[in-house]
């Protein structure tokens, strides 16, 4: 028997990137992007390749773009370490993992632009291997399993924030506060109502792909240093999502918008911004919406009023400069269109 499971992107809304330091954020699930894997038994261990795990190119210059859009690695690397973290999980448990299988995957997130590519396929990975032995991982262990498998197995730096939204889905706002997480080992999680938040829209550009660990590794360098200015950053993102969730539980949706930009222009005084990832944010700025990344960059997060004419002019100035905008999709819906929310297309 087959087993098919997928986890879609998100994008952090505000509070990133102060998950990885006991911060506070909130993110959103956006369906309109997916890792999907499939499990099923085989007579060995197998793992095959996505369509991204490219290993022949008819040029040079075919080669090169591959490099440049997804980097060195593709997701089979992931997959053998969601595997390795499982089977560890699972020892620790004294659970024997005896059956052997196949597995293989393909994603059509965006490559490496802050939509959390790498986590979703991580996140599909183990919820297969879950159905596939059987085995219940509590809700609120699983992100931190599944944040083992780079920032332990592969280096990647990294914090909770995406693999909390990809297990939970829809709105989270997350407290990742010290003593809880070093007394649980997770944090507290709080669903959202996705209809209390303003419109939204996602951007992003792959020409600005940056890999997350570039963002993190100088992060984490200088937060152990004590570099103040960074420890003080740390809180006031926290404080954001948390002025953020009080104003979404009060219906003052599009009051965020203001603290989004804050997010963000905190950021930039801090982070050096390329000029690429600083005309995704003033664009949607200059026709009058609120903006900051979804994660380390080469996407963005807006809110704006709702009207569709701005909308369209978001849309018309993003593709000026070869942007896509999409507007997620963040609640499950049984069809749309005749489709299920979240179908897979390449």
């Amino acid at each position: 028997m087959m087993i098919e499971r997928c986890a879609y992107a998100r994008a952090g809304l505000i509070g990133n990137p102060s998950d990885g330091y006991f911060g506070k954020t909130i993110a959103v699930i956006v369906r309109n992007y997916q890792a999907r894997v499939t499990i099923y038994e085989a007579p060995r261990i197998s793992i095959r390749a996505g369509h991204r795990d490219r290993l022949d190119f008819s040029s040079f210059s075919e080669f090169l773009e591959d490099v440049h859009l997804n980097g060195y690695y593709g997701g089979v690397r992931l997959i053998k370490a969601a595997i390795k973290k499982f089977n560890d999980w699972c020892a620790a448990k004294e659970i024997r993992l005896d059956r052997t299988f196949a597995i293989e995957y393909d994603t059509n997130v965006p490559v490496r632009v802050g939509l959390a590519g790498s986590s979703a396929i991580v996140t599909a990975t183990i919820r297969a291997l879950m159905a596939f032995f059987h085995i219940e991982i509590p809700k609120p262990v699983l992100p931190g399993l599944i944040l083992s498998v780079e920032l332990e197995e592969l280096g990647i730096g990294a914090g909770l924030q995406d693999r909390v939204i990809q297990v939970y889905e829809n709105a989270v706002f997350m407290d990742f506060e010290k003593a809880r997480m070093e007394r649980d080992g997770y944090g507290l999680y709080e669903p959202l109502d996705p209809a209390l938040l303003p419109p939204l829209f996602v951007a992003f550009h792959d020409n600005l792909a940056e890999g997350t660990e570039l963002t993190h590794n100088d992060l984490r360098s200088r937060f152990n240093r004590g570099e103040q200015a960074v420890l003080d950053a740390i809180q006031h993102w926290a404080d954001l999502a948390e002025q953020s969730r009080i104003l979404l539980q009060e219906g003052k949706g599009m009051a965020i918008g203001p603290l989004m930009n804050e997010a963000f222009d905190l950021r930039a005084s801090l982070i050096r911004i390329s000029p690429g990832n600083m005309e995704l944010i003033r664009r949607g700025r200059d026709q009058g919406a609120f903006t900051q990344f979804c994660g380390s960059g080469g996407a963005i997060i807006g809110c704006y009023d709702g009207d569709p004419a701005r909308l369209r002019r978001l849309r018309i100035s993003y593709a000026e400069m070869g942007a896509e905008l999409i507007v997620p999709q963040i609640q499950a819906v049984s069809k749309t269109n005749g489709e299920a929310v979240g179908a897979f297309r390449l």
